[in-house]
């Protein structure tokens, strides 16, 4: 690390910019603590400072989570999505469960490297290696389980990932220098019946509006739903499905979860913040897209807009597929035939939707008449989403689409599920554009989507989109000029976002 680099951190410190939150780690080695760059604390005298790039990196060093600022609990690093390199991917991965599910071996496989290479590239660049990176990630859901639910310690230790009750408790104190029985302190031991609620934390300024908004413009009856200010989906899970419910609030977001395989929550959890784009940083979106003379008032009224993401990158791929060249009512109406035909229907009703017999609550429509049919239909069962093996056997005859399109979308199902197109987040982006564009009848346009929603890249553009090229227009910019866009690099996913605001919500995905 620089001395530039040390300095500017240094700074960030001393004034308690909650931006560099998650973005690095401040331990002090008089207290033996390491804490987040906001911390409340007394600011330590810089000879007294180390800077670590993870939380893994400053616990496997020898210090401990500071009690008061919790810094594993705070938003994830925008680095992984801006980046993309080895480290990056890898750390998306590793917040998936996927060490917990496949081993250190089963990582590396994904990634291309050998056990022992990754180690070494993780180590140089995250100062930890993989099964550090995995057991800080256990520690961090388990304090969130013991402070913010009452389940036995038993499950907890189950949930986060550890291999035993022994272990579960030993990592625990040598993280946060407290028993799990000292984090939990007063709150009572039995386990409240009803979801498991838990806290997602994010960067502020958050435009929950547009997300709810975005979300709900595209909701598939039988999948989603958007009403009262939240947002709520099936999830296919490693271990089962599951229903998840998210609510956005200024500087985090309650997520309630139905029916979840414990061994799923870190899945869960990491699905959802990609899915709300929880780790951006808004602040040095709006410094860089902020100075630009055609996004300039865009980008102030709305700091806070993000990128909704995806929870499945194959579903996204066949959601992005289906609805090119259509309305967006049209494509909801297509997918959700798609999930009555081909998925697999949940054996309870809905999430907060009472089962035959119970009181049912009060339940205001949505005002705004684009969202209203967003809404899960009373009486239609959950399903999930098809996955890419079941679609990529169907008859594209059979499909209610132009034939051409349907050709389309089960080969790209065949690709998907033969492992020629790897939509985990675990592939580069270059490598996953262009074996998209392997895939007959699959264009720019769909691959670019599909880059920007399923895989996060936050500089993915779509220069021929029917909606862009109006927005430029109305802006007064000639939507073919290439420096344009060239202006507003790494960003240019929150750009088009920007440019997707002015429009009606129905012509906001449009292939050209």
């Amino acid at each position: 690390m620089t001395t530039g680099t040390e300095d500017r951190r240094y700074r960030a410190v001393r004034s308690r910019d909650p931006r560099f939150d998650g973005q690095f780690f401040t331990a002090v080695r008089t207290t033996g603590i390491y804490c987040r760059p906001s911390c409340p604390a007394v600011t330590p005298k810089p000879g007294n400072v180390s800077f670590y790039p993870s939380a893994a990196a400053a616990q496997q060093a020898g210090y401990r989570a500071c009690r008061r600022c919790a810094p594993d609990a705070t938003a994830g690093s925008p680095d992984w999505d801006v980046r993309a390199d080895v480290a990056g991917r890898a750390m998306r991965l590793v917040n998936d469960g996927v060490v917990e599910r496949e081993g250190v071996p089963g990582l590396a496989r994904r990634l291309g490297y050998t056990p022992r290479h990754l180690g070494r590239v993780l180590t140089q660049e995250l100062g930890a290696g993989p099964l550090a990176l995995a057991r800080s990630r256990r520690a961090q859901t388990a304090r969130i389980l013991i402070q913010t639910t009452g389940m036995p310690f038993t499950d907890i230790a189950f949930a986060a990932g550890f291999g035993s009750i022994r272990q579960f408790n030993a990592t625990v104190t040598e993280v946060f220098d407290r028993s799990p029985t000292q984090l939990r302190g007063s709150r009572p031991a039995a386990v409240a019946p009803g979801p498991l609620r838990i806290r997602l934390a994010s960067r502020p300024p958050y435009d929950a509006d547009f997300t709810l908004g975005f979300l709900a413009a595209g909701a598939v009856p039988g999948l989603e739903w958007v009403r009262a200010g939240s947002y709520g989906r099936v999830l296919a899970l490693p271990h089962g499905p599951a229903q998840v419910v998210l609510t956005p609030g200024p500087d985090a977001v309650v997520c309630e979860l139905h029916g979840l395989d414990l061994r799923d929550l870190g899945a869960a959890v990491e699905r959802s913040r990609r899915l709300l784009d929880l780790d951006a940083d808004p602040v040095a979106v709006v410094e860089d897209l902020g100075r630009d003379p055609v996004l300039r008032r865009l980008v102030r009224a709305r700091p806070g807009l993000r990128v909704p993401g995806a929870v499945d990158g194959a579903e996204m791929a066949v959601r992005t597929v289906v609805g090119q060249g259509v309305s967006v009512a049209a494509c909801r109406a297509l997918l959700a035939r798609l999930v009555r035909d081909h998925g697999s229907p949940l054996a309870a009703n809905v999430a907060g939707h009472p089962e035959p017999g119970e009181p049912r609550p009060a339940h205001p429509e949505p005002a705004d008449p684009e969202q209203a049919d967003a809404c899960q239909p009373r009486g239609i069962p959950a399903s999930t989403f098809p996955d890419a093996a079941t679609l990529a056997a169907v008859d594209p005859a059979t499909l209610p689409m132009p034939r051409r399109r349907a050709s389309a979308l089960v080969a790209l199902c065949a690709a998907i599920a033969a492992g020629q197109v790897r939509l985990d987040r675990s592939a580069e982006r270059g490598e996953v554009r262009a074996a998209l564009l392997a895939v007959p009848g699959i264009g720019a346009w769909t691959a670019d989507h599909i880059l920007l929603r399923a895989l996060g890249d936050p500089d993915a553009y779509l220069p021929s989109d029917l909606g862009v090229r109006r927005a430029l227009t109305t802006l007064g910019a000639d939507p073919d000029d290439p420096g344009i866009p060239a202006r507003w690099r790494p960003w240019r996913s929150y750009a088009l976002m920007h440019l997707w605001s002015m429009l009606p919500a129905a012509t906001r995905k449009e292939a050209p």
